[in-house]
Formats: C-alpha cells, structure tokens, sequence
C-alpha cells in the first residue's frame, strides 16, 4: 500500500512538473519571420479566408450543375374541404339552380418523388463564376499583404528588442565605469584635494544612469512581449533571439536597393485595387446580365397513394406513379427602368474604383520615393552616428584623465559623459532606423 503512495505521488508530481514546464523559442530575424508567417493570429486567420473564398467559388459553381431534391409528404383530411356547384348532379329531381356542395379526396393521403432540375442559361450565373474567380484572388493578395505587412512588423519588433538589450548592456557598463570613477573621487575628497561639488555631481549623473537603467529593462520586457504577439508566442513563454544588432545592421546595407526601378504593378496595394476595379466591373455585368432571358430545366419522377385507413405500410397498398419534364423560359421585358437604374449606379461605382486606382497609383510612387530617401538618410546617419560616438568617447576619455588630474572640473567631465550617453543611444537607434527602413522600401518593392 504504500509503495503504490509513493508511485501515485511521483506521478502526481512528474505531471506538475510538465504543466509548468514552458517551451523556450530561440530565433534569428528569418527564423522569426518564418513562424510569425505561420503562427501569427492574422495570418491563421488569412489562411483561412482563402480557405473560405475556395468554398465560396464552389457554391457558385454548383448553382450551374445538377441539383437532385427528394421529398416525401403525408396528410390526413381531418374534415374534407368541400367545394360548391350548381345544382346537384347526384339528384336530378332536385333544384337545378341551387348550390350544393361535395368534397374531394380520401382521409390519408401519401406521395414521394425526385426532382432533377438543371439550368440551362442563366447571365447572371456565369457572371457570378467569373465574381467567384476575383473574389478568390482578392482573399489570396490580402493573405499576400499581410504577410508583407508581418514581415515589416517583425523586423521592426525584433529591432525593437535588441536595442533594448543593448541599451541595457551599455547602461550597465557606464554604471560600473561611473562608481568607480565615483568611488575613487570619493577617496581623493577625504584627502582633502578636490571639493565636494565633484563628488555630488558625479552622483547625479550616477542617479540618471540608474533611472535609465530602470526604464530600459522595463522596455526589454515590453519589447519582447510585443514580438512574442507579433509571433503568435504565448507571453509566458521564453524566447531568445540569436542575431545582434551590429550583425543585422550590416546585413541591411544594400546600396543596389536605392538603384531598383519601382513597377507599381508589383506593389499588392495597386493589385489589390485593380482587383477591386474588376469587382466592380463584374458587378455592372450583373447588373446588365439581368435584362437577359434565362432557361432552365426539370424532370420530376415520384409515386402516391391514397386510402381511407392508414395501411402504407401494407405490401398491398397500390401506388401509383407519375413523372414529367418541365422547361421554363423567364423573359424580362419591363421593370420601369428599374434595371437601368441599378446598372448605372454599377457604372459609377466603377468609374469611381478606376478613380481610386489612380490614386493609389501616384501615392505608392510618391511613398516609394520616401521610402527611398529615408532610407538612404538612414544610412548616412548611422555613418554620422558611429564617427559622434568614436569622438565622444574619446572626449569622454581625456576629461576623464583631466579630470582626475585635477585639470578638469566635474561640470566638464560630467558634460563629456552625457555626450557620450547620448552619443551611444543615437548609435543603437541609427542602426535600428537602418534595419526598420529598408523593410519598409522592401515590401514597397515586393521583395520576399
């Protein structure tokens, strides 16, 4: 018995130890884009949509195939419904200008039958195949613009975080540099060689970098939970990301980008309105296609029975059979210009589309072009970023050396430090700027 405690226990635990055990993620900026691709909620969800839009084409397409219907009914007459006449045909001695009044039928009544039915001709039908055509393929360009849009949002994401990490490491490395600046200041006060404005000031400047230590980690956690979201990753979860920011920088140099021609018609954003245009064109079709006659076909086959006393189920009870093919011809001939009406509001609304079309057009090539410049201007101000922080440190490092010398003053030495401090997050934004930049004139392109 208590052997079988100690297992049960152990079990009980093991399993435990798996609920809380969490799944830990560890990519580069590919890698990240490629699962949020997969796993993002928008994405699922776009995936979807064509999924719906396949299904849709479907049943439009089957509105011009056969379609089979069953049926079987029962009544039971209750009280018969009586009809009247003139006269009485069963009594020929009666007034023949009087009304009586005779009813019809049996007391159960049972028929079954199949209907085939097959439209034959039909406008608005085969303009409805070529709407289920359009729609599919605007499911499949928004699932193309989402993934595009993914792509950016991820890079973005991911920049996001590494410059919070760096932040972090920078800041920590200044506050180690700093207290022992602050601690040695200290000692040189106590001797009596330097005043104590050096030591305050230094411990000013100490108070700002723990504050913005602070704020940094926050972000790092904000960050990180942003781009677990964006990766369709629980928050709980551990992620890890493998690139650095240096390294993704230096991969994001593409100076043969700023020499790219830009074709509008490979932008998804102009697809996508030309395929709105077709929409609209499909649907002055339709409304046009209603003027048109249509045809269609049926062919009923079935059997029914009657009887006073409900024996259906008798292997004797005769039924009789019917069958017949129908055809039925609809011509429109006048609807008060009603059609009309409705086929010219279809024409403005593809007026209107091509109006938008370019529209889109000229924003696209004027979004191109800013894209471009920003860009470019990203790459120069890295450049102009990583020579500041070269000067700054350098300035910081000789009124550091002055400083303890005695031939500086702690205002001096203090400006030199929040020069470099500032230097150094201009730097890691710089690079970031060139990361984010060039994902944003990529999807322009259409670049995978």
């Amino acid at each position: 018995m208590k052997n079988k405690l100690i297992i049960t226990f152990v079990m009980l635990v093991s399993v435990l130890q798996a609920q809380d055990k969490k799944e830990t993620y560890s990519f580069s900026l590919q890698q990240a884009i490629n699962h949020a691709l997969e796993h993002n909620y928008s994405a699922i969800n776009a995936n979807r949509d064509i999924e719906a839009a396949k299904k849709k084409k479907w049943e439009t397409t089957t509105i011009g195939l056969p379609q089979i219907n069953g049926s079987v009914g029962y009544q039971n007459n209750f009280v018969f419904t009586r009809q009247g006449i003139t006269g009485n045909p069963f009594n020929p001695a009666a007034d023949q200008s009087g009304v009586s009044t005779i009813a019809f039928g049996t007391k159960h009544t049972m028929n079954s039958g199949l209907t085939l039915s097959q439209l034959i001709f039909d406008g608005s039908y085969l303009v409805g195949l070529q709407s289920a055509k359009t729609y599919l393929k605007i499911s499949e360009n928004a699932k193309i613009k989402t993934n595009q849009e993914l792509k950016e949002i991820v890079t973005n994401s991911y920049g996001n975080v590494l410059l919070a990490q760096e932040s972090v490491l920078i800041l920590e490395k200044n506050k180690a540099i700093l207290e022992k600046t602050l601690n040695d200041t200290k000692e040189v006060y106590k001797n009596g060689l330097i005043e104590e404005e050096n030591v305050e000031q230094l411990q000013l400047t100490l108070s700002s970098i723990n504050s913005a230590l602070q704020y940094s980690n926050r972000m790092k956690t904000i960050s990180s939970n942003m781009l677990k979201l964006v990766l369709g990753i629980d928050l709980e979860e551990q992620l890890t990301l493998t690139d650095n920011l240096n390294s993704l920088t230096q991969n994001n140099f593409d100076l043969a980008l700023l020499k790219e021609d830009f074709n509008v018609t490979n932008n998804i954003d102009y697809q996508i309105g030309q395929n709105m245009q077709e929409s609209k064109r499909l649907m002055m079709l339709y409304e046009k296609s209603k003027a048109l006659p249509s045809l269609g076909a049926a062919f009923n086959f079935g059997y029914n029975s009657f009887a006073n006393e409900f024996t259906f189920a008798n292997g004797d009870q005769k039924w009789n059979n019917f069958s017949n093919l129908g055809v039925s011809l609809n011509v429109p001939i006048f609807s008060s210009f009603g059609r009309s009406a409705k086929t010219q509001q279809a024409k403005i609304a593809l007026e209107q589309s091509k109006t938008q079309l370019k529209e889109t057009e000229q924003k696209l090539k004027l979004q191109f072009e800013s894209a471009k410049s920003d860009y470019e201007y990203s790459l120069d101000q890295y450049a102009t970023a990583k020579d500041n922080l070269s000067l700054a440190e350098r300035i910081e490092n000789k009124q550091q050396i002055k400083f303890r010398e005695g031939l500086s003053s702690s205002f001096d030495f203090t400006e030199a430090q929040q020069q470099l401090y500032s230097k150094q997050q201009d730097y890691l934004k710089s690079m970031v700027e060139v990361i984010n930049k060039k994902a944003t004139l990529e999807k322009l392109l259409n670049k995978n």
